[in-house]
């Protein structure tokens, strides 16, 4: 299972939110770069970046820094946040980002998925599904679709999408475990789709239960509890890949 430590942009700054929630924000620097460095030094082989402007407003706002991390850390990149068109998707992977996150643009349009699928490659594109109690939100979390969280998984594997990254909005930040329950349900809808797991991971308990789920956990997105020095990232890899 991958392991990847989250580094979320707003208005230059590293942040994490609570659930999601915009005034619920806590600012823990304004170095992505070094904080990559970091990351990578403690034995990280892949990041997670969210530009939350470009979640709110559809248009990425921190495009330099997330280039100067693609272009400075060896890591794997992946990247998400207000990607809703051809031509931002472009733009991203042309800053060396390896892979990018589509969220609210796969909630509108199953043929944008599969046009950019095609065009991109399955391995460059990955399907955001971001869900509070079974129902997918959308822009920034703010506005709910019409979705659930099974039936958009099974409609974007049929565009092609073979990566999802699942977030359970309600567990999001709040350090209480990820919705187990939830990501069982998602395996079954595709099993052959690759799942990273997202929100409420904030213990080596929490980590293992993901290890040991009966669904096919591919890797686990993990963020405030880092930041706020509840998870040891070194502990977490290695438990991930001992020596």
């Amino acid at each position: 299972m991958n392991i990847f430590p989250a580094i979320d942009l707003r208005g230059g700054k590293v942040v994490r939110l609570e659930q999601g929630r915009a005034e619920a924000q806590t600012v823990y620097g304004d170095d992505p770069v070094a904080v990559a460095a970091g990351f990578h030094a403690a034995g990280a082989r892949h990041i997670h970046i969210v530009d939350l402007d470009g979640a709110f407003t559809g248009t990425l706002a921190n495009w330099h820094l997330i280039r100067a991390v693609a272009k400075s850390s060896p890591c794997f990149i992946e990247l998400g946040g207000g990607l809703r068109t051809e031509e931002a998707i472009a733009e991203a992977l042309e800053t060396g980002v390896d892979r990018v996150v589509v969220g609210t643009r796969a909630c509108e349009s199953l043929p944008f998925v599969r046009a950019v699928v095609e065009k991109f490659g399955a391995e460059k594109i990955a399907v955001g599904i971001d869900a509070k109690e079974g129902i997918v939100s959308t822009r920034g979390w703010t506005a709910p679709s019409p979705w659930t969280a099974p039936d958009l998984a099974r409609a974007v594997a049929e565009q092609g999408v073979r990566t999802i990254i699942y977030t359970d909005i309600a567990t999001d930040g709040m350090f209480t475990g990820p919705n187990l329950k939830s990501l069982e349900e998602l395996s079954a809808a595709v099993p052959e789709i690759d799942l990273i797991a997202s929100g409420g991971v904030a213990t080596l308990g929490h980590v293992e239960s993901l290890q040991n789920l009966k669904a096919k956990i591919n890797g686990v997105i993990i963020g405030k509890a880092l930041y706020d020095g509840k998870l040891n990232l070194a502990d977490v890899i290695k438990l991930m890949r001992p020596a």
